[in-house]
């Protein structure tokens, strides 16, 4: 009896044992797997930040791309206004030329030899004024398209050089242009190997959802700040009104719906839009800009107060073209198209929202 309690005796401290020694493995695997984790999340928040930076070069280069082009616009259009004008001041001086040209051949011809036939004749004196009076008007008529002629030389000397000036700064821009659009390829390779290393440290479905909700939960805190910061214009007086008249801020299939399932049990609390890079962004309605940076998770995010609590919001664009507390009117571009903030494609994410509450903006756009 004695043997058989020994024996069970060593039976439980060998179980003990190997239970020990399973319980240290499994406590070392999660001591790694925890280490593993905080490294993949150091990493992810190294890659994050230079995700936002990647994303913020690229707006810099994309909006003065969109500068100069309208640059380009305006000095073209000038170019073009500056050549007619040159044409029309050389029609005038050939016209003007041909002019002083049969002027001076009847004076040549005619006027010359009747004058001295008057001053030679005595008897006609009243003929002789007359005469005297006429080429005196004659002169002063000759003299006026002299100098009409002489203006439109100037004139079309200064046009002609103001002409080639604007001819050699288009082509300055056309160099700038494409200086940017080189620096715009490489920012956008650069932004690429951020989101290959980001994809490679893939989250779990859990991970996934606490990351939304930290993002939609950091959108919020934002929002709510910002409506403390509103100070109520007199013309800004909402969207109530509007419902089914407003245009979308940018044309493009519809490619997630308001209120469709996000992750897990998160919504879109918004719509987003397909769009290709670059296009622009309008505002719905006359508004004041209230928020124009980057925002972990939406990226290039611009967000315009309408008045009577009712906001709206742009957000993954690839630059922004208002500052905060710019005045911006019903389809003005305010933004360009993009895919900032880790989207894999380009569009444009819109909400509206009324008084911190997230709105079908179908309801709103026609």
């Amino acid at each position: 009896m004695s043997y058989a309690k020994g024996e069970q005796s060593n039976d439980y401290q060998e179980s003990q044992q190997k239970n020990k020694a399973k319980l240290s493995d499994i406590q070392q695997a999660i001591a790694k797997q925890e280490s593993n984790i905080y490294d993949t999340n150091k990493k992810r928040s190294a890659l994050e930040l230079q995700l936002k930076n990647d994303d913020l070069a690229i707006a810099s280069t994309a909006k003065k791309i969109n500068d100069i082009e309208t640059q380009l616009s305006t000095t073209q259009k000038k170019i073009t206004e500056l050549a007619k004008e040159k044409k029309q001041l050389t029609q005038d001086k050939i016209h003007q030329e041909s002019l002083l040209a049969q002027q001076l051949r009847s004076a040549y011809t005619t006027g010359q030899h009747d004058y001295l036939k008057l001053l030679l004749n005595q008897e006609q004196s009243e003929k002789i004024q007359r005469t005297i009076s006429y080429y005196q008007y004659f002169n002063k008529a000759r003299i006026t398209e002299i100098e009409q002629f002489e203006s439109t030389i100037i004139e079309l000397q200064k046009v002609t050089h103001q002409h080639q000036e604007k001819i050699e700064q288009l082509q300055v821009l056309k160099d700038k242009q494409l200086t940017q659009s080189k620096q715009l390829k490489e920012r956008k390779s650069q932004r690429s190997d951020t989101l290959s290393k980001l994809s490679k440290s893939l989250l779990s479905s859990q991970q996934q959802l606490a990351k939304l909700k930290m993002e939609e939960s950091n959108l919020n805190l934002a929002l709510q700040k910002l409506a403390k910061q509103i100070q109520a214009e007199a013309d800004l007086v909402g969207l109530s009104k509007l419902k089914n008249k407003l245009s979308w801020p940018v044309k493009g299939r519809m490619l997630h719906r308001f209120g469709s399932n996000k992750q897990g049990y998160l919504k879109w609390k918004g719509v987003l839009l397909s769009a290709p890079v670059g296009r622009q962004v309008q505002t719905i309605h006359s508004g004041t800009i209230l928020f124009s940076d980057w925002l972990k998770g939406y990226g290039l995010l611009t967000v315009i107060d309408h008045g009577d609590g009712y906001m709206s919001l742009y957000a993954h664009n690839q630059a922004l073209l208002k500052s905060v507390g710019d005045r911006v009117e019903t389809g003005e571009p305010i933004a360009l198209v993009g895919q900032s903030g880790g989207q894999d494609q380009t569009g444009l994410y819109f909400e509206i929202r009324h008084r911190g509450e997230a709105v079908n903006p179908k309801l709103w756009c026609k």
